[in-house]
């Protein structure tokens, strides 16, 4: 079963810059409305994407700083990586299928 990885600003070369695979970052803050509608979404495609599209989330709350260096203005933001490259970005609350057709590009 696909898992949502917790990041930190310690925690996130290793999981997303230098992961075999593409992956999605969640940017998100606990009081966003937004984010919790998004959460159960993103929990979806980890379960669906299992093993070919890692998905993590960066509370940036507590991690002000990685959301400050990824010039993350606006949550939830979502940020897709390729060979540990930014290779698009979706701001605001966004469809499953809306994510998964980006998700295809990166595939």
């Amino acid at each position: 079963m696909g898992k949502v990885v917790e990041l930190s600003g310690s925690t996130f070369e290793q999981e997303i810059i230098k992961s075999e695979i593409p992956s999605i970052v969640d940017f998100f803050a606990e009081w966003c409305m937004p984010c919790k509608v998004m959460g159960p979404v993103m929990d979806e495609i980890a379960n669906e994407f299992d093993g070919r599209v890692k998905i993590g989330k960066l509370n940036i709350d507590e991690n002000a700083e990685m959301a400050t260096n990824m010039t993350v203005m606006n949550i939830p933001t979502l940020i897709f990586f390729k060979d540990g490259q930014e290779a698009g970005r979706v701001t605001g609350v966004a469809s499953k299928d809306a994510i998964i057709t980006k998700i295809q590009e990166l595939l």
